[in-house]
C-alpha cells in the first residue's frame, strides 16, 4: 500500500524525474505556457508554485533556494525571469499560480495532453511585430 506517498513516480528513477521536473519548469518559466501530458502537468504544478512563492519572498535566500532546484545557466535566467517579471505579477495572490486545461488526447500512443499555464499572465507581444491588413480583391 502507498500510504502517504506524495507525488507520481511517472516510470523515472529518481535522478530522471529530478532532471525532468527541472527542465519542465524551466521551459513553463521561459514560454509562460506549454503543452504536456496530464501527469506531469500535475506534478509540475507543485513543482513551479514552490519557485514561484520564493520569489515573492525575495531576497538572497529565495534566490538561493530557487537556484538549488533549477540550476545552470538556462536555470539562472529562468530564475531572473521568476524574480523579476512573474513575482511582481503576484503580489497580491496567495498561491494558485498555474492553470491545468485539459486538451484532447495525443495521436501516436492516446496520452492525456494537457496545458500548463501562469494564470493572469498577458502575453508580451513585440512591438516591432506588425500584423499585415488583408488584401481584398
Amino acid at each position: 500500500m502507498r500510504h502517504q506517498k506524495r507525488g507520481r513516480k511517472l516510470n523515472r528513477t529518481m535522478s530522471h524525474r529530478k532532471a525532468l521536473m527541472m527542465n519542465l519548469s524551466i521551459a513553463l518559466i521561459t514560454h509562460k505556457q506549454i503543452k504536456t501530458t496530464d501527469a506531469k502537468a500535475k506534478e509540475l504544478r507543485g513543482y513551479v508554485e514552490r519557485l514561484v512563492t520564493y520569489a515573492k519572498k525575495g531576497g538572497v535566500h529565495g534566490f538561493r533556494l530557487i537556484q538549488k532546484k533549477l540550476p545552470g545557466k538556462t536555470g539562472k535566467i529562468a530564475t531572473n525571469v521568476l524574480i523579476h517579471e512573474l513575482a511582481p505579477a503576484y503580489k497580491e495572490r496567495s498561491g494558485g499560480y498555474t492553470r491545468i486545461i485539459k486538451l484532447n488526447n495525443r495521436k501516436n500512443d492516446n496520452a492525456p495532453v494537457s496545458l500548463i499555464e501562469f494564470v493572469d499572465f498577458q502575453k508580451v507581444i513585440p512591438e516591432n511585430v506588425v500584423e499585415e491588413p488583408e488584401v481584398k480583391e
